[in-house]
């Protein structure tokens, strides 16, 4: 019996991996966008609101994606689509935001409470669920045929725990690597002392490339959700053009072929946001709400410089 429980075991772990390998891309992009949300905040209290992401990554897993991708899967596969588009829409906006920020534009945020812990928590845990959805569904869609109910459960489960173990390790990791560096600084061996004053010195350019790459992207995944997903639903211009790059590229190799790809979702994201963004901002002028101009403000790239 015990072998056969570990056959099973073995097979589903197995599936797990060749299904979760195509969301790749995604993972690698959910580690570049969270550390962002927890700079700025003291050092004490980094691993802590790490791990509170983490659970909020889980809960959006468990209670949330798996739930409701199997049932949409099952009875309403058509639903699937616009929910891709609304998070990627989610996406392109945040992603917006933050370039615009970057050149001192601001609204609808106070200054103190983008430092607020639970804000900061929620604002993760609200961009990983979209992250999350793409990861899991992109699973999903990547199983073998013909798998039961509770199987293919059980492969969700294992997916979902590793990715968030990965993409969580990664970014506890990224937070806390300056604090390892500043201890490796004071060693008596002088090698060791000097690989952590490199490290030191190092950290704020790590974090100032994280956050451009965090936005990048933002709006990367959310521009490619809302091509592919539009195209899904109808409207195949993007989704078109986007064929097109990679008809193009394909006899350069597929690196050449994913930054193409990349660019152009970029590019695509950045604009859509931009629109979303400034919908809102009309939005807000009509209720007589107006956006902040922080001329030198210390942009997200700036922080820990």
């Amino acid at each position: 019996m015990s072998v056969g429980l570990l056959a099973v075991v073995d097979d589903i772990l197995s599936a797990a991996m060749k299904a979760s390998a195509k969301a790749a891309g995604v993972v690698i992009d959910d580690a570049a966008v969270t550390p962002q949300y927890v700079q700025g905040i003291t050092p004490a209290r980094e691993l802590p609101v790490v791990a509170k992401i983490a659970v909020g990554s889980l809960a959006n897993k468990f209670v949330i994606i798996i739930p409701i991708a199997l049932l949409l899967t099952a009875f309403a596969p058509w639903v699937l689509p616009y929910l891709l588009i609304l998070g990627g829409a989610y996406l392109c906006f945040e992603g917006a935001e933050k370039v615009l920020e970057w050149f001192g534009v601001q609204h609808g945020h106070a200054e103190e409470g983008d430092r607020n812990e639970n804000k900061l928590v929620w604002g993760a845990v609200r961009t990983d669920l979209i992250l999350s959805t793409e990861i899991m569904l992109i699973s999903l869609a990547n199983l073998e045929a013909g798998l039961d109910i509770w199987t293919t459960l059980a492969i969700l489960a294992v997916i979902a725990l590793i990715m968030t173990g990965v993409v969580y390790g990664a970014v506890a990791l990224l937070v806390k690597i300056d604090d390892i560096g500043l201890k490796m600084a004071k060693s008596r061996e002088k090698r060791v002392r000097h690989t952590g004053m490199r490290i030191v010195r190092s950290m704020p350019g790590v974090f100032r490339f994280i956050s451009i790459l965090g936005t990048v992207a933002m709006l990367w995944v959310g521009g490619h959700l809302l091509l592919v997903n539009l195209g899904e639903v109808g409207l195949h211009f993007g989704a078109d053009v986007l064929h097109g790059i990679e008809h193009l590229l394909e006899p350069l190799g597929p690196v050449i072929v994913w930054i193409g790809d990349t660019l152009f979702s970029a590019v695509a994201g950045l604009v859509a946001g931009l629109i979303i963004v400034g919908i809102v901002l009309g939005i807000a002028r009509i209720l007589g709400k107006k956006p902040s101009f922080h001329e030198g403000e210390e942009s997200p790239a700036d922080v820990h410089a």
